[in-house]
């Protein structure tokens, strides 16, 4: 069976690039995007320059009926899931708790949790449904373990649950085979703190970060696709944390 891997939030960012290594070491590429289908379109065609097969699927994964359709386009486009990365999120404003508008923290938990929860339930239905020992990677982020205090704690506690979720999920599914883990990126060069409202972050945090910089995406991307790879095969149920030594 061809290894077949759907990224989600993969127009840009943490998501480009782990899309773009995955289709380095021989996966088909599902680039999942929610809104952008320019920049989706620009990974598609990067990977297909170098080789590889890719395809642009658009789809929201805080809608259950978009990812069902997600999955189904992606096993008809490619054939059917071995791999996922749970990639897409969103911090929301970045600002104090008790500034933080309730709607937008419902958001926050409806794509980081809700969505990320429904997109596992459809990676391992496929993987029992085709008898794959499939592998699934969620982006965390060391938020989850510092509490962002001041900036998003909602971000932050969407993240811990992301962990704990991978956590039991990871050793629910260990006696099939299937394998569950995270990632947890420190500060990256990537436009969502922009998103938040607030540019100069990567800036300022730099200094505190014991390697005295930010991340590149693709320094996160290797460690994801290394995860997905054989060689960490005793590897469940855990979050690792690529953050600089932060």
């Amino acid at each position: 069976m061809e290894k077949v891997v759907l990224v989600t939030g993969a127009g840009r960012g943490i998501g480009a690039a782990i899309a773009l290594a995955a289709a380095r070491d021989g996966f088909a590429v599902a680039v999942n995007y929610a809104r952008d289908a320019q920049a989706a379109g620009g990974v598609v065609a990067a990977i297909e320059a170098a080789g590889g097969r890719a395809v642009a699927i658009q789809a929201d994964v805080g809608d259950p009926s978009d990812v069902a359709r997600l999955f189904a386009d992606t096993e008809r486009q490619l054939g059917p899931v071995t791999a996922l990365v749970n990639n897409a999120g969103i911090t929301g404003r970045i600002t104090r708790f008790m500034d933080a508008d309730p709607a937008m923290i419902a958001d926050v938990f409806r794509i980081n949790v809700l969505g990320l929860m429904e997109c596992c339930r459809a990676a391992v239905a496929s993987f029992q449904r085709h008898g794959t020992a499939g592998v699934i990677i969620n982006i965390s982020s060391t938020a989850a373990a510092s509490g962002s205090a001041g900036d998003y704690v909602h971000y932050a506690a969407s993240k811990a649950a992301v962990e704990g979720f991978t956590l039991g999920l990871g050793r629910e599914l260990a006696p099939e085979g299937i394998r569950v883990l995270g990632v947890a990126p420190g500060m990256t060069e990537t436009e969502i703190h922009e998103r938040g409202g607030d540019g100069g972050r990567l800036q300022r945090a730099a200094p505190s970060i014991p390697l005295r910089r930010v991340a590149r995406p693709e320094e996160i991307a290797e460690p994801v696709v290394w995860l997905l790879s054989p060689a960490a095969s005793y590897m469940t149920a855990t979050t690792v944390t690529v953050g600089g030594g932060k």
